[in-house]
């Protein structure tokens, strides 16, 4: 276990911190979340127009309930939204989350029905957005039907915020991850991660 890892498990093992983001019974029983066929962390994906071929970042995360009308997506800690994207399939949210000097990020995307907005605080027991329903599914297409979180190392890429954009004020380094070095470099393995301090 690396230095970094050791000084993460003693700062949360004091006050374990962190939560799944979706809605389960125990959000801390990581055998419930289901991913989607492509969405587990590291998997390299093919290139498609304008994308080239990469590393997955993050996991997607399946719907866990048959709601498709408000089933909630959650913060994985306490921290602060530092920016938003809030339009169509690559909607997302980010989150800088501190504990004891300690700080990542949290990434998630292909969210809907955002309900928060730059410099809000956010807590765990509370959805910060949703899973799409069934008719931005339909209008998007059924590939969007999970969202995808991931766990950043290092702060995220500062952008300057747009007229059609004024709350998108970073972005991830999800197409930038063409080895497994960069990968490890930017990113946690969100499971592994989650798994060790939830």
């Amino acid at each position: 276990m690396s230095q970094l890892y050791i000084l993460i498990f003693l700062i949360l093992s004091i006050n374990p911190l962190l939560y799944l983001p979706v809605n389960l019974s125990d959000r801390s029983d990581i055998s419930k979340v289901e991913l989607s066929d492509i969405g587990d962390f590291g998997l390299l994906r093919k290139p498609r127009p304008n994308v080239p071929q990469h590393y997955h970042t993050g996991i997607d995360i399946k719907r866990p309930n048959n709601n498709y009308i408000n089933e909630p997506i959650y913060p994985i800690g306490k921290g602060t939204v530092i920016s938003k994207r809030d339009d169509g399939p690559y909607a997302n949210i980010i989150i800088e989350h501190e504990s004891e000097g300690f700080k990542f990020w949290s990434l998630y995307e292909h969210v809907a029905g955002i309900i928060v907005k730059v410099n809000d605080l956010v807590d765990p027991k509370k959805p910060i957005a949703r899973f799409m329903n069934k008719e931005e599914l339909n209008k998007n297409g059924w590939q969007f039907d999970h969202f995808h979180l991931e766990i950043l190392k290092v702060k995220p890429i500062p952008l300057k915020p747009t007229k059609n954009y004024p709350e998108r004020f970073y972005n991830s380094y999800s197409l930038v991850c063409y080895t497994t070095e960069v990968l490890e470099k930017y990113y946690y393995n969100p499971l592994k991660f989650l798994k060790e301090y939830l």
